[in-house]
């Protein structure tokens, strides 16, 4: 939206039409005359390392740059920032850990108590069918064979990898969200800036406005998580994607259950393939046994974001695939107890961008460190954290090191990265996915991951390219074909809206909307117009929700962003790439309890 169409908003003396975007980023507060005489000044504070995001892999790093400053007897100050109101709050994982990462990091893990219950015990696979299940075995070798993991509900690890941080002196700052990257005068990074509170749904500042604070650093460690906002602008400004494919990226959606006890296997590990997608639309579930000292099971599907047909709903998709014989049958007499959503990078080692650039790095899943067959990042993200804190320590307490920039440089983490196990296993798997792109869609990776990776192990002398990004997928709606899903029986599927209800979701009602749109015109007139307005489609949360227009001609978009998940499919998905996520207030978001 033109910056002017902001400005005349409020300085009109006739009542305009409402609009939908009034977040700052989108209209600027120097051209609007509530804003004048409101003090912008900010308080800032210093940190030798700041950490954005509160993940597996923001999390180890701030536990390896202090285990190596206790170890070498240095003052480290280590501050992280992370947006959920708790530490692990806004982590959403299957999740099938494999511990390689955590030996390294804790070795005594077991003795400290770490949330790891639940070790795998059985894998199995399948081809799904409308009614049947085909197994398929699952060979030592191939990147499904579980063998020495753990079920985990990832959000209690997180919550436990930052007690271990805390111990070691770390100081974390969970409810404050980073909502932008502060620049030295030579265009190195400075460090970070909290979000401003107290801000009206209409863009006003109201009487507990409360600018937010900086955070500046020697070196700022990015570990947003999947499709991170500050990252997006650093990837431009530094021209960080110069040299990698784009990224492509899936949606998964999760529950957890109650089970009868009859039904519960603690320990199995089941994924599947096929039905409901069909074998042009990447995808498969899963369905973990956990052993909590009650029948739990969490299960889940996952979507490529790169599906083509603009009716397809995700959400949808998973409420039908519990439908299924195989899946009912233990399901059946239990309750659920909770539900999220969250994106995850599948571009894999061809996606992998620059991770460094003056005073700052890429950790996580941020930049993408997720091995997409065995459907596990969590291991690689929390190495990549570790090799970066290991290199950022070298460099900063380096005597004889003089940076040429005011934010220090750390080129070393990306050459250790690319020496370290992460990127031979990234390189290994890097044409499972791609493959799938082929006519014979889902068969087709399937067949080549059965040849080529169990064969060759990743070693045949080519590399397979993504098809483009996501959001240039879609085909028009009047080239597809509507898709009828059954209505929910409010004992195995359910409706959106109950769903979101158990995500503990809960955003400040009067505050702008996060989910800006660059033009408030073009969802009407592109993506309604064009491909029935997806965005009402892939929301897991239903956010985004076409409605008449009060003069009854036309329609208009409604955002609800108070039912926002933090997923970020819809920044990533919208065909018109009109969609910018930006961070609510902190504290603001879903509320997961070990999801």
């Amino acid at each position: 939206m033109p910056s002017y169409l902001c400005a005349s908003r409020w300085s009109s003396t006739t009542a305009p039409a409402p609009r939908i975007t009034t977040h700052y980023s989108v209209c600027p507060r120097d051209k609007d005359a509530r804003w004048e005489g409101v003090t912008m000044e900010r308080f800032a504070d210093e940190a030798d390392v700041v950490i954005v995001g509160g993940g597996p892999a923001g999390l180890s790093a701030a536990i390896r740059l202090k285990q190596l400053a206790n170890q070498h007897d240095k003052e480290l100050r280590v501050c992280v920032v992370e947006k959920a109101s708790q530490i692990g709050a806004h982590i959403l994982s299957g999740a099938c850990l494999e511990p390689s990462a955590l030996i390294e990091l804790i070795p005594d893990w077991k003795e400290r108590g770490a949330p790891l219950n639940t070790p795998v015990t059985e894998d199995k696979f399948g081809i799904l069918t409308k009614k049947y299940r085909i197994p398929v075995p699952i060979l030592p070798g191939l990147p499904m064979n579980n063998h020495g993991n753990y079920i985990v509900r990832l959000g209690h690890l997180v919550r436990w990898l930052g007690e271990q941080a805390e111990e070691l002196g770390v100081e974390l700052y969970p409810g404050y969200a980073a909502s932008e990257v502060l620049f030295h005068e030579d265009g190195s990074v400075k460090g970070i800036a909290t979000n401003d509170v107290g801000i009206s749904k209409d863009g006003s500042p109201k009487d507990v406005f409360e600018r937010g604070m900086e955070l500046h650093a020697k070196v700022t460690v990015f570990g947003e998580g999947c499709h991170g906002h500050l990252a997006k602008q650093l990837y431009k400004r530094f021209k960080l994607r110069e040299n990698c494919e784009p990224q492509t990226y899936a949606i998964g959606l999760k529950e957890l259950w109650l089970i009868d006890e009859k039904n519960w296997r603690p320990g199995r590990v089941e994924h599947t393939v096929g039905w409901p997608l069909d074998r042009n639309t990447y995808g498969g579930s899963f369905l973990y046994h956990l052993d909590e000292k009650e029948p739990l099971v969490a299960l889940g599907l996952v979507v490529g974001l790169d599906y083509q047909n603009p009716y397809l709903s995700p959400f949808r998709e998973f409420q039908r695939w519990k439908h299924h014989p195989s899946v009912a049958s233990t399901l059946k007499g239990g309750s659920r107890i909770s539900y999220g959503a969250r994106a995850l990078n599948e571009g894999g080692f061809q996606s992998v961008p620059k991770l460094t650039f003056p005073g700052g790095v890429l950790i996580g899943c941020s930049p993408g460190f997720m091995n997409v067959p065995k459907i596990k990042g969590t291991h690689t993200a929390m190495k990549s954290g570790m090799l970066a804190a290991e290199c950022i320590f070298q460099t900063i307490t380096d005597e004889n090191f003089e940076s040429r920039t005011a934010g220090i440089h750390v080129p070393k983490y990306e050459e250790s990265l690319k020496n370290s196990w992460v990127w031979k296993e990234l390189y290994s798997v890097r044409n499972i996915r791609p493959s799938f792109h082929s006519y014979f869609g889902l068969y087709g990776g399937m067949i080549y991951t059965g040849i080529f990776y169990w064969i060759l192990r990743g070693k045949e002398p080519w590399t397979l390219k993504h098809i483009g990004e996501d959001s240039n997928q879609l085909k028009p709606a009047k080239d597809c074909t509507p898709i009828e899903y059954p209505k929910p029986d409010g004992k195995l599927s359910f409706d959106l809206l109950s769903s979101v209800a158990l995500s503990g979701t809960n955003h400040e009602h009067d505050q702008p909307p996060h989910l800006t749109l660059m033009d408030d015109s073009v969802p009407v007139a592109k993506n309604l117009a064009v491909y029935d307005g997806p965005e009402q489609h892939f929301c897991p949360a239903g956010v985004y929700e076409y409605v008449p227009l009060e003069s009854g001609d036309g329609m208009r978009l409604q955002i609800n962003a108070q039912n926002c998940v933090h997923c970020k499919t819809c920044d990533i998905k919208d065909p018109s790439q009109n969609i910018n996520w930006v961070v609510p207030e902190g504290g603001g978001g879903p509320a997961y309890n070990g999801m």
